[in-house]
Order: structure tokens, then C-alpha cells, then sequence
């Protein structure tokens, strides 16, 4: 994946936090796991090219899916952490399932170069 340079900020907050965000910006009740708000997209995307965007992740949400799938909380943070920089990159699983398809395969190729086992 070709990456420019690039700038990109990190918000870890509590559910009910980015239960306020995801209202907010997404319509949507309660929290989540994490959202990610994309510099380049609307009117004003082209005014600071290097500004990536925003990735917000709830560390409970993330402590709680950890737990479930029986990992550590540090890998579940950056399997969400890989997800919503590659949202940032355009890569988006809700629209079909071929670009749902694309995300995974690139979030597991990216996954496995911080846990190569």
C-alpha cells in the first residue's frame, strides 16, 4: 500500500465518549469500537493534503472485544487502529461486500507485519 507522507491524529476514549461521536457525526446510538473522519472528503478535503484525519477508538469497546476473542488488548487496539487509518485511505466494508472483501485482506496483510505469527 503506497502511504505519502502523512499526518494523522489518535483519540482513545470511553464508550460513552465515542457514544457521543457516533451520534453526532454517525447517526447512530451507542458506542462503537471506532470511527474514523477522513480529512480528504467534502468541501474543504484539498486544504491540508498531509492531514490524514481523525481515528477514534474506545478502549472499552476494545477491552471488552479483546476479552471476547481472547487476545490482548495492545492487538486489539491496533486491529482497530489498522482499520479506521485504512477508512482514512478510502477503504470502506459497509457499501459491498467486494470492498468489505478488500479491507479485510489489506487489514490482515498490515496485521501481519506488527504480529508476523
Amino acid at each position: 500500500m503506497e502511504c505519502p507522507d502523512g499526518e494523522l491524529s489518535i483519540l482513545i476514549l470511553d464508550d460513552l465518549e465515542i457514544a457521543k461521536l457516533n451520534k453526532k457525526y454517525l447517526g447512530r446510538s451507542g458506542p462503537t469500537n471506532v470511527i474514523a473522519f477522513p480529512m480528504h472528503e467534502g468541501p474543504f478535503g484539498r486544504i491540508q493534503p498531509v492531514l490524514l484525519g481523525d481515528v477514534v477508538i474506545s478502549l472499552d469497546t476494545a477491552a471488552t472485544e479483546a476479552q471476547d476473542a481472547g487476545i490482548s488488548l495492545e492487538r486489539r487496539f491496533d486491529q482497530l487502529l489498522i482499520h479506521g487509518i485504512l477508512h482514512l485511505f478510502g477503504f470502506d466494508h459497509e457499501k459491498t461486500s467486494e470492498q468489505a472483501k478488500a479491507m479485510m485482506i489489506k487489514e490482515e496483510q498490515l496485521l501481519k507485519l506488527l504480529y508476523p505469527n
